[in-house]
Parts: C-alpha cells; structure tokens; sequence
C-alpha cells in the first residue's frame, strides 16, 4: 500500500531511541522526509523536549531547511524499565515520569500545532504504553493514561482542522516477541511493528483516524473495555 509519504516532512523527537530509530527507518523506507530529534548531536536536530527555548529552536532548524512539518511523532520518554520498580507509588518518580512523558509530548505538540492549523495539515502521534491499562505500578499507569488523555483533548480541539492527534500503546518491546499472551498480560511487539503502524497513522490515508489510542501487540487479555 502507498502511504503517500513521499516528500512529507515528519520530526521524529526520541528519534535514536529503540521505537524512534524504528520509526525513523519505516518513513524512510516509505519517502518520506524523517527527521530525527534528540538531545545529543546524533544526526539531524537537537531538541530537549523538556526545555522550551530547545524545543523553539529546534523546530525554527526544521522549518528553516525543510520549511514545513507535515508530522510529529513524540517517542521520547525513558523506557519503562529505567523506573525504579520500589518507588512505583512514589510521588518524586510519579512526578518525574509525568514530566518526561506527558509534558514532553504537549510541549513538541504545541509548538507544531499552529503551523499545523495553518496549512490545514497535520499528523501528530505520542507513543504511550500499555501500562495505561493495568494497575500495579501507579507510575507507569499515570504517565501513560495522561499521554492518552491529553492527545483525545487536542485531537478534539483540531476536529475539522485537518489535523489529527493519536496514541499509541506498546506492551514490551522486544527484537524477538514471545507469541504467549497470559490472562491479564498484553502481548509483546517488535519495533518494526510499531514502526509500521505509526507510518499509517501520519500518512494522508490515516487521515479518518483521531483521538484514538491503539494497542501495539495483543491489547490486555481477557479485558473487553478499558
């Protein structure tokens, strides 16, 4: 299938890391113009997400060379496995994980949007987690449901823009998923899974798709609504 990728201009912030380098790789793959952000000099624009000024003028870097952002794709949060498993219910580490997931996906988003809203064009993705879904680990749960929740806020306040706004939830990330899925377990994907359905979410054709969160592998097992 043709995305119509072709020449569209998409940031990818968190685009070195395991999903963003996926990403980065499919909307290559697909003709698309993929520019990668991330803190260190690794190849195409530095961005701290976490720093507004970082964010201005990293994108000022994108719109200067490209002259345009047609998509936004925000993978950039610390993996799940970088959180302290004791602390789950700390509320320094809650606060924390909040920031470097949920503010860190309003910040890049708010900063496009505008441009966005102006060409009548746009396609903003926030990778969240499956996590979102599941009790046990209060960190992982708010981090994610908040991403969640405040990409439905600005999908609706685009509607009729021509901009979009999704989520989607990855499980574990694995090179080498296990096909098992156990009653209250999500299922295990690979980058490259994700990668390929974050390319139709961006693409022209996803178009009809907003406000959403979509699972990555086999949503929660044995949960028919969330």
């Amino acid at each position: 299938m043709d995305l119509q990728l072709q020449d569209r201009v998409i940031l990818v912030v968190g685009g070195h890391g395991l999903i963003g380098s996926a990403v980065v790789e499919r909307l290559r793959l697909e003709g698309a113009t993929a520019v990668p952000a991330s803190r260190r000099d690794l190849g195409g624009v530095v961005m701290d997400a976490a720093d507004d000024a970082s964010v201005a003028d990293g994108l000022s870097q994108v719109l200067d060379e490209y002259g345009r952002v047609d998509g936004l794709v925000v993978a950039a949060a610390p993996s799940a496995r970088t959180l302290d498993p004791a602390r789950n219910s700390d509320p320094a580490q809650v606060l924390s994980a909040f920031d470097g997931k949920v503010l860190t996906f309003l910040r890049v988003a708010n900063a496009v949007i505008p441009g966005m809203r102006e060409a009548g064009y746009g396609r903003i993705v926030g990778v969240s987690g499956q996590n979102a879904f599941l009790t046990g680990n209060i960190t992982g749960s708010v981090r994610n449901a908040a991403l969640i929740i405040a990409a439905k806020n600005l999908a609706d306040s685009l509607a009729g823009s021509g901009v979009t706004v999704n989520a989607v939830s990855p499980s574990i990330v694995s090179d080498a998923p296990s096909r098992d899925v156990a009653v209250g377990k999500s299922g295990q994907s690979r980058p490259e899974d994700i990668a390929a359905l974050i390319a139709l979410l961006v693409s022209p054709i996803g178009g009809a798709i907003s406000g959403e969160s979509i699972a990555v592998g086999h949503r929660v097992l044995g949960v028919t609504h969330l």
